[in-house]
């Protein structure tokens, strides 16, 4: 009788922490209810939702610490949305007046539609695999992405084929809008890229490009701001820049020494020449970080766009034929840091290494990651 009761007495106390890790995981979560596409890897695992195709977790094995928390929708909300890593695809920005009359929506239909799901997670050659689609009804183009988590380190190489279903060619754009929040993100992360020489959105028209401005740290009206940071103040709120015309790869990267993560991107600068960096505050603290990089870095409808041609000698926008199709690629990762971490000085990349090289540092603490 006594083991009766202790039997069930343990059994309702392990009902009762059960319901609180998944009340704990729903508050933390708040996707409920969304089909999402999950990769699951010995050191990492990374998730998608398919009402929108964004990237919605990407944590380390034995940690809950997720970067892409980003504009959760509430309980309930199944809908399609931009939400965590979301692509905008085909265009960055807003549409012209028309074209919103006629039901086009900001940065493109690409978050705004239900994807569909390829295959599902399988192990192949060493990587955890997936693949999924979209189709853009007014945009008459598809985006076939092919997911890639390493089964034995926290990297993803995400493979995207942009395919013209239409009649004619056309003009497009496509941004990745990574979007970081808390709570990984806080006032102690180091935003860091080997970017160049940029503009504020903000600018006026026709020449944005003047002041030209070097990053991270800018002139700002009467005082000097370092995009790498975010306390209170958000302004300039979105800045676009461009790479040296030596660098092959563009990166950015955003660390948490306290919380002991980065979380970064490696990306071919002839597929993504364009960096731009949103920041944003909700009750005087960081509540998102974009670290976007894309075909362009103009933040107006294509009739501006092919008004302007380029800006620092860089493309404002691509174009597609008939039939075409376009590949590009990139490279997410995730890395323990160590306490004190200064941030990132430069990123050497090669097929099956990443090397992060620390900052300001005395002593030698290259981060090294194998992906096979």
């Amino acid at each position: 009788m006594e083991n009766t009761i202790l039997c069930k007495t343990i059994w309702i106390s392990l009902l009762f922490v059960c319901i609180a890790a998944a009340k704990l995981c729903t508050a933390e979560t708040g996707l409920e209810g969304r089909e999402q596409v999950t990769l699951k890897g010995a050191t990492a695992q990374f998730g998608v939702d398919i009402a929108g195709g964004a990237i919605i977790d990407f944590h380390l094995t034995g940690s809950q610490l997720n970067p892409f928390t980003w504009n959760y929708p509430e309980k309930g909300d199944i809908a399609p949305r931009p939400m965590g890593h979301f692509i905008c695809f085909d265009r960055w920005g807003q549409p012209s007046e028309q074209e919103q009359k006629n039901g086009m929506t900001f940065h493109g239909e690409a978050p705004y539609v239900v994807w569909k799901v390829l295959s599902k997670p399988s192990k192949q050659n060493g990587n955890i695999s997936a693949q999924m689609l979209c189709t853009l009804p007014m945009g008459g183009m598809t985006l076939k992405r092919t997911i890639d988590l390493s089964d034995t380190s926290p990297v993803v190489k995400i493979t995207e084929e942009i395919t013209n279903i239409n009649k004619l060619g056309r003009i497009f754009n496509i941004v990745q809008h990574p979007s970081i929040a808390p709570p990984f993100l806080d006032e102690s992360v180091i935003v860091d890229s080997n970017a160049w020489k940029g503009y504020m959105q903000e600018s006026p028209w026709p020449n944005p490009e003047e002041p030209v401005i070097y990053w991270p740290s800018i002139a700002y009206k009467g005082k000097l701001v370092d995009l790498g940071r975010l306390d209170n103040d958000p302004d300039p709120a979105v800045v676009s820049f461009v790479f040296r015309d030596s660098v092959e790869y563009g990166w950015v990267t955003a660390s948490n020494p306290g919380k002991g993560l980065m979380v970064g991107y490696i990306f071919k600068l002839s597929e993504y020449p364009w960096l731009n960096i949103w920041r944003n505050i909700k009750d005087g603290k960081p509540a998102a970080r974009g670290l976007e990089f894309g075909t362009t870095g103009l933040h107006k409808p294509f009739g501006d766009m092919i008004t302007k041609n380029t800006i620092f000698d860089r493309s404002l926008f691509e174009y597609c034929d008939a039939n075409q199709t376009i590949t590009k690629s990139y490279v997410l990762f995730l890395a323990e840091i160590p306490k004190g971490y200064k941030g990132v000085e430069e990123i050497e990349y090669s097929e099956n290494t990443i090397i992060i090289k620390e900052k300001e540092t005395t002593g030698k603490r290259d981060i090294t990651i194998k992906m096979k």
